[in-house]
């Protein structure tokens, strides 16, 4: 199949470009230059083409939850939102933590995956803390270790996993959760917990075992990223780490970055984990993904039911989606407002996740499979969650206007979104 895609502004390794993208079976033959024969012509003017979006951290549940999201529901979704490689989350059944049970995994990936999906391997055995998982055989199949949904709890048993994918020159990507600390909790501990009566997660419970990680990842040399950072506590560790050259990264994800517990409503959309944060949490996220103190930008992307979503705050489960509304956030509030480039937003969502977690070479060159998405700038829309593609529904952004529309994205090769 042949298609050109005409009079865009792309983004080049170069720099922005208006231009005409022509692929043929797949491939970028050339950037500029007339239409090809016989393709299907698309005119994208006032568009624009970024290289496909990479997200580090989301669920799509299968095997084991398929009526929260499937690989196909979730793909699709990923697509819709612009991403074409994304890495999923451990906490399945089974639990990758063995070759034979990733197998499981990745065979329902090799059939129903729309764009580029890269399993990690459980840290522990069932994600328990108790004892590691096959890290050895995992790490030719994993695209790093995690027990994403808890922290390890044993500090000997962190260090001992550290060493291991070390050696096998693999990373580490952490929830940071000490348990003791989380006092029955299910929000942040802040004044909507003690005016609603509600029980709180106090920062410490995320801050404390970042202090410990990247104590423990200096000492031993591995490759270590942060998962959805949320407190500013944890930003000045990090920021205090990197200086001293430690070989850590984080991420964050658009609702750390643009909602606090002063915009919690008694509805299970604005429960996720970590909890949202304060004001004070918010403005160092946002000053720490601008210096680069934070990485990259993560969905977290965690679909449940509705039932599951709708026993309010205390009740609900935790985790909120987020894969098919992340750019046009983040585009909205804070490209739109003068408070970042778009330059820089791409290399969150594109540069910095695919090097850290070599995920592809995120560019648009000729001789190179076609992996790129289209979003119109210009137009705006409300949020509604009943026109997504996940299964998942439970957004806490849900009827905001935001602008940004994913027109089309191509996949390795494929054509796997088009807006009719």
């Amino acid at each position: 199949m042949r298609y050109s895609i005409k009079n865009a502004t792309v983004l080049t390794e170069n720099g922005f470009v208006k231009t005409d993208i022509n692929i043929d079976n797949g491939i970028v033959v050339s950037i500029g230059g007339g239409a090809l024969s016989d393709a299907m012509v698309f005119d994208f003017n006032n568009c624009f083409i970024f290289p496909g979006f990479a997200d580090v951290h989301v669920h799509l549940r299968e095997p084991g939850f398929s009526y929260k999201e499937t690989i196909k529901s979730g793909t699709a979704a990923c697509a819709r939102g612009g991403y074409t490689d994304v890495c999923t989350m451990p906490n399945l059944n089974p639990v990758p933590d063995s070759v034979e049970n990733m197998k499981v995994q990745t065979d329902i990936i090799s059939r129903d995956a729309l764009i580029g999906v890269h399993p990690f391997g459980a840290l522990t055995v069932g994600e328990k803390g108790e004892s590691l998982s096959d890290i050895d055989a995992l790490s030719s199949v994993a695209v790093g270790f995690s027990d994403d949904g808890r922290g390890v709890q044993s500090d000997d048993m962190m260090r001992q996993a550290m060493e291991l994918v070390k050696n096998n020159k693999q990373i580490i990507s952490a929830h940071c959760e000490v348990n003791e600390l989380l006092f029955g909790g299910y929000i942040r501990d802040g004044v909507y917990s003690k005016n609603h009566g509600h029980k709180g997660i106090p920062p410490e419970s995320e801050w404390k075992m970042v202090e410990r990680d990247l104590k423990l990842a200096e000492e031993i040399g591995v490759k270590y990223h942060i998962c959805h950072v949320s407190t500013k506590e944890s930003v000045r560790l990090i920021a205090e780490a990197k200086a001293r050259g430690v070989d850590v990264t984080a991420e964050t994800a658009p609702h750390y970055l643009i909602l606090t517990e002063n915009d919690l409503q008694e509805h299970g959309r604005f429960k996720m984990n970590p909890p949202l944060g304060s004001e004070l949490d918010r403005e160092a996220l946002i000053e720490a993904v601008l210096d680069g103190t934070i990485d990259m930008i993560a969905t977290d992307h965690a679909p449940h039911s509705a039932e599951e979503k709708g026993k309010g705050l205390e009740k609900s489960m935790m985790g909120v989606v987020g894969i098919e509304s992340a750019f046009a956030l983040m585009y909205t509030h804070f490209v739109k407002t003068g408070k970042m480039t778009l330059e820089h937003l791409i290399s969150l969502l594109v540069k910095n996740p695919r090097e850290r977690f070599k995920l592809g070479k995120g560019v648009i060159k000729e001789g190179e499979k076609a992996d790129f998405t289209v979003f119109n700038l210009e137009e705006s829309y409300e949020i509604n969650p009943d026109e997504f593609l996940s299964l998942g529904r439970s957004t806490p952004f849900e009827g905001e206007k935001v602008w940004g529309r994913c027109k089309m994205t191509f996949a390795n090769g494929n054509l796997v979104w088009k807006e009719i």
